[in-house]
């Protein structure tokens, strides 16, 4: 019997990611209809989503492209930019990745997939390598404290002016900013300063700060001219006045100058960039914080610390600010609930690879090469206004900046231009001999004639002074002696990926988090050249693949959302509500309507939402919710009545939080614009509406992106994140802007651009190629089908689950979204255990658990994605009705109500070889389910105590011996 032959075209792989990127193959999606009672995927989707809300029409995208092809395709693009050397420096700068990190750890889905260490019991890995970060801060700041990462140098600077006014007795309200400080960190302040409503001051602080004035000042140290000034009688004078010090500076070189510490800092910022983490246009790069002990309950971000396990061995945890300390709701000054994990993680194996020594090195070299430079072209002429400097020197050549750098831009160099007469010139780890004598050539044509490098070398004195040299030691821990080899490091970086739970071991079930599948060929971009190796500031003729990128990505993202602008500047989902609150406030203020700021917002709202209202200069009112868990229509009309001469904006999840599709959402929309308000939709579950619904013909005026939600950015490890926004048309001229590059907001006018939100002009761009590959290779289908295939997911794991636990919320149909609630309530008066015992029971089935108590207390909300397949799903849900019936025995008092196997869980491989006193078996205990024997995931650690962590609070490194102990 003949069958018909394929033709060539059918043949051809275009797309073949589709079924890579989405886990149930036909068979498993039928068995899975089955099981929810659908008879298509299509027809199951209707029941789901309410007609009324689906979006008007398909998606108008390309078809999806073959992975090869969509490489080629973007090779072609990363060859547009043009990667010149840059010198440009203002806080960027060229750095070596060390190989062995570049391999195994940006390039590692162990380390890039795995989630927020929310549970420290799968986290002890990249825990520790954050510890290693904030030791190695600790050390060159000379302060107490550190946190794990911020987003970028000028968020840094922003939230340490927010952190001053908290926690200084002064009642002034202006803040001083040193004119000397990058100007996109001036920027970020500007913006961050007038929703806050404080009064900035930018001056010289020798000439025009007035410490009995201002509530904090922040200096700069060095200057981004790259002049080193003592700062010591400032700093005394300001602590004289109540005022706080803060010190924006530089990590390599604190290696040669006296600690921020030393000086009498109280806060110090910057950038661990030039860390071995590359420039990529902008982001993503940790920031770091550092501060006095004595402020370390109100310092922003997360803070990693030292506890013990129930063992007594020490184990290490996110210490007080374990998600939202600082997002109090309404009553917060910080929206900050992420950080940079990976690029945190970067830099400190940076560090420890390289040592103090070889650290110290690194910033000799760069400060001799700016020294033999100032020399040779003083010898030319040029007036070096830099007097001590460390990287960073400026050059006075009246009338002739814009000429020399139109000669370097011939010899391949980006320099700073400062202003006609100025030009500025920065040294760092990348630069070779090699370019030091082709600058030189820029400044004088027979430069090469007249310079004898080596003797300069020999007879040049370093410029920085005396009186801040640093004589302190850091970095002396002995974790920053022990892996200088590749393959003590190899080692190492294996031993801490291993006691880790990422994505490459199982799935991540956590709601509202979507840990879907972030593909190899979205992430093999990321560290090409021409994407890694640009400066930010870079003219913008050299980054035209770039622009196409972006420009590509914001019309994807606007035909995804039915937005008509897009804004790829916030480099996280906090930013992203802040910078479509801050629209939103642009709007109305520039109508005159300067009272509205009345923010609307759900009681079941994530907590970034409330603070980033509040960041944004916006009133909090809070509107209930329905016992289905659905925004409460009829106090939502009261409040927005009741508020309609102030009503700002309305704040909403949708679907929502509670993984529902809400059918009166366009009413709700209609009732905000009705009174005068504006919709910001929260897009934290985007991931259930692309291909099926628009956020924009819902009523939304805005709404974020989570890209490393929905669109496969890697979570990594807790960062990096990006959050564009999408506007609709009458908005967009409130979008972030930038001071150094221009047009970045097409739509502004004069000063009608909110200012910057993020250091960089387009936030993390170097990330931005993994959401542009995911798109074109999945193609407007492919997407559609992914976000079907996430919902069906979701119903079958809570049809699975239903018959052994309650499920708290669905919509018409007993159906929910892209993600379930399975509630646990009645667990502590039935059996005396937790909705804890239940996740970390999971650890012993090598699971990661779900997101615990949110937005439900004593639940856990599930979100499977379209990622996972049928058979990890059985194996998830094996699991979970697995410890229902393990809840069963305590409950029927077959197990001891304290001494059961989930109070003890998890299980180390510790107790293998102790004296066993259980009164449940080993078997149990460590195998409950034959799958396990296959891949045992270990726990590095017993169950961590979060209390004795934060009552002694310990957030160094500890001392070897701990660690020696521990293994004993």
């Amino acid at each position: 019997m003949s069958t018909k032959r394929a033709t060539l075209a059918e043949l051809e792989p275009q797309a073949n990611f589709v079924p890579r990127h989405i886990g149930p193959n036909a068979a498993e999606t039928a068995e899975m209809l089955k099981v929810v009672g659908a008879a298509s995927l299509e027809g199951f989707i209707d029941k789901v989503i309410p007609k009324k809300i689906r979006a008007a029409k398909p998606l108008d995208l390309p078809r999806g492209k073959a992975e090869r092809t969509t490489l080629s395709y973007l090779r072609q693009m990363a060859s547009r930019n043009e990667v010149f050397t840059s010198m440009i420096g203002m806080g960027y700068y060229g750095t070596v990745t060390p190989k062995v990190i570049l391999r195994n750890i940006l390039e590692n889905p162990g380390w890039y997939t795995a989630y927020t260490p929310y549970q420290a019991e799968v986290s002890q890995g990249r825990l520790e390598a954050l510890l290693n970060y904030q030791q190695m801060i600790i050390d060159f700041t000379g302060l107490e404290l550190a946190s794990a990462s911020l987003l970028d140098e000028g968020t840094a600077a922003a939230e340490a002016m927010a952190m001053a006014k908290r926690v200084v007795k002064t009642s002034a309200n202006t803040f001083f900013v040193d004119r000397d400080t990058h100007p996109q960190t001036i920027g970020v302040i500007e913006t961050r300063a007038e929703a806050f409503g404080f009064d900035i001051v930018i001056g010289d602080p020798a000439k025009d700060l007035k410490p009995a004035e201002v509530f904090g000042a922040l200096l700069s140290y060095p200057g981004s001219s790259g002049e080193i000034r003592d700062y010591r009688a400032i700093i005394d004078k300001l602590h004289g006045a109540g005022a706080l010090a803060i010190m924006a500076t530089d990590l390599l070189a604190l290696a040669l100058l006296t600690s921020p510490g030393e000086l009498g800092a109280d806060i110090a910022v910057g950038s661990a960039q030039r860390f071995g983490v590359p420039m990529g246009y902008g982001g993503p790069h940790a920031a770091f914080f550092a501060t006095r002990d004595e402020y370390k309950r109100s310092m922003p971000g997360r803070i990693i610390g030292v506890s013990v396990d129930s063992h007594g061995a020490p184990a290490l945890r996110m210490a007080m600010q374990t998600r939202e300390q600082h997002i109090r709701r309404e009553k917060a000054t910080s929206n900050i609930c992420t950080a940079q994990v990976l690029l945190a993680v970067i830099a400190s194996m940076f560090a420890v690879y390289n040592g103090p020594t070889g650290i110290r090195k690194t910033a000799e070299r760069t400060h001799r090469l700016a020294a033999i430079f100032a020399e040779a072209v003083k010898g030319f002429g040029y007036e070096v206004t830099t007097k001590a400097f460390f990287d960073t020197v400026t050059i006075n050549a009246p009338g002739r900046a814009q000429a020399i750098l139109a000669r370097a831009k011939e010899k391949r160099i980006n320099l700073r231009f400062v202003d006609a007469d100025h030009v500025g010139i920065s040294f760092d780890q990348s630069t070779r001999r090699q370019e030091l004598e082709r600058l030189l050539t820029v400044f004088k044509t027979d430069a090469l004639e007249r310079v004898d490098i080596d003797k300069l070398d020999a007879k040049v004195a370093d410029t920085i002074p005396v009186a801040l040299a640093r004589k302190s030691p850091y970095l002396t821990h002995p974790v920053f002696e022990m892996y200088h080899s590749e393959t003590e490091m190899l080692r190492y970086l294996r031993r801490l990926q291993a006691k880790d739970v990422a994505l490459d071991r199982s799935m991540i079930p956590l709601g509202s988090c979507t840990m879907k599948l972030n593909a190899t060929s979205e992430m093999i971009p990321v560290t090409w050249r021409e994407f890694a190796m640009m400066h930010p500031f870079a003219p913008l003729e050299q980054a035209q693949g770039y622009q196409q990128l972006f420009e590509e990505l914001e019309s994807m993202l606007a035909e995804i959302t039915g937005f008509d602008t897009i804004s790829l500047q916030p480099n996280a989902g906090s930013q992203g509500e802040y910078a479509g609150l801050l629209a939103i406030r642009g709007y109305h203020h520039a109508r005159g309507d300067t009272h509205r700021d009345v923010c609307l917002i759900p009681v079941s709202a994530h907590g970034t939402n409330p603070a980033s209202a509040v960041m944004a200069g916006m009133k909090v009112v809070v509107v209930a919710c329905d016992e289905k868990g659905n925004v409460d229509v009829a106090d939502l009309e009261a409040k927005a009545k009741q508020h309609a001469a102030n009503l700002a904006a309305l704040m909403v999840t949708y679907p929502s939080t509670h993984g529902v599709f809400e059918e009166s959402i366009k009413d709700i929309c209609a009732i905000i614009h009705a009174n005068g308000g504006q919709v910001y939709l929260d897009g934290a579950n985007l991931n259930a509406q692309v291909g099926l619904v628009r956020p924009a013909e819902l009523g939304a005026d805005v709404c974020h992106m989570n890209l490393h939600k929905t669109f496969c950015i890697p979570h990594g490890g807790g960062g990096p994140g990006m959050g564009p926004i999408g506007v609709k048309a009458h908005l967009a001229p409130y979008l972030p802007g930038h001071p150094v590059v221009h047009g970045v907001n097409p739509a502004a006018g004069r000063d009608q651009s909110q200012g910057q939100v993020s250091s960089a002009p387009w936030g993390s761009a170097s990330i931005l190629p993994i959401s542009w590959t995911y798109i074109a290779m999945m193609g407007g289908e492919g997407l559609k089908e992914a976000t079907m295939m996430a919902i069906l997911n979701a119903n079958y794991v809570a049809k699975r689950l239903a018959p052994h636990f309650p499920i708290v919320y669905s919509g018409p149909g007993g159906v929910v979204a892209h993600e379930c609630i399975i509630d646990l309530r009645w667990l502590k008066e039935r059996t005396g255990l937790a909705v804890e015992d239940v996740a970390k029971r999971l650890v012993d089935y090598g699971f990661h658990a779900p997101t615990m108590s949110f937005p439900v207390v004593d639940t856990l909300m599930i979100e499977p994605t379209e990622s996972e397949g049928k058979r990890e799903l059985d194996r998830f849900c094996d699991a979970m009705i697995e410890i229902r019936r393990e809840i069963a025995e305590v409950e029927e008092g077959k197990a001891d109500r304290t001494d059961n196997v989930l109070k003890n869980s998890p299980h180390t491989h510790q107790l293998l070889l102790a004296d066993w006193t259980r009164p449940y078996s080993k078997e149990k205990a460590f195998f409950p389910l034959s799958y396990i024997n296959a891949d045992k995931y270990w726990p590095p650690v017993g169950r961590v105590d979060n209390v004795y962590g934060d009552r002694n609070l310990v957030c160094t490194c500890p001392p070897m011996e701990a660690y020696q102990e521990a293994a004993e």
